[in-house]
């Protein structure tokens, strides 16, 4: 019975999750009500309520199942890379494939930046900012990384990552490893570099 409740939670939750990732996708944040998520899931409004307390938080809980997952796989990429360029192209690319595999989610929830920003510090978005600083200090111990300023690196990367992200999602031409090659040129090779081809390296 105790297995069949927790089933039945999580199947749940993954509903609401459903039906909200739709709404999010569909209109801006301040646009959807509540009353919005319920009427696309087969559940009623005291069965939300036993979940989440309001449409803030069902967001937050979207954002965070997506980077939470998104940070451990990057966490890997970069402890396990062997040279600066490994570190920076392997998580590039890793980012913007995530993206192109569901744009319309990241589109949508990248669309609500306000609340994105508003919630960065309480977030899994303030928690893979970290993790990025950690791996930027364990970069610079193994001497991957020149010693540097981690926090303002880590704001960088982030950045870079976060606006080609929300531009890649948006686009018709779609291709992560194009992106991640301009994002790898721009740090290791500079403006006046053309992008290198990581992709196609064997």
């Amino acid at each position: 019975m105790t297995g069949k409740r927790e089933q039945n939670k999580q199947a749940n939750r993954a509903t609401i999750l459903a039906a909200a990732r739709d709404c999010f996708i569909e209109q801006s944040f301040d646009a959807i009500s509540v009353r919005d998520i319920i009427r696309r899931t087969p559940l009623a409004a005291g069965t939300f309520y036993n979940y989440f307390p309001d449409k803030d938080s069902v967001y937050r809980a979207l954002l965070d199942d997506r980077m939470r997952s998104l940070t451990e796989r990057l966490t890997g990429i970069r402890r396990n890379a062997r040279t600066l360029r490994e570190f920076v192209h392997g998580a590039y690319s890793a980012a913007f494939e995530t993206i192109a595999t569901d744009p319309l989610f990241y589109e949508g929830i990248l669309r609500n930046i306000a609340m994105v920003r508003d919630t960065f510090e309480q977030s899994v978005l303030g928690l893979s900012v970290r993790a990025l600083e950690n791996d930027i200090r364990d970069a610079i111990d193994r001497g991957l990384i020149p010693d540097t300023d981690v926090e303002y690196l880590a704001a960088a990367f982030f950045g870079v990552g976060f606006e080609m992200g929300r531009s890649l999602a948006r686009r018709k031409d779609r291709d992560p490893a194009r992106a991640a090659d301009m994002a790898t040129a721009m740090f290791l090779d500079g403006f006046s570099a053309p992008a290198r081809p990581q992709h196609a390296v064997a």
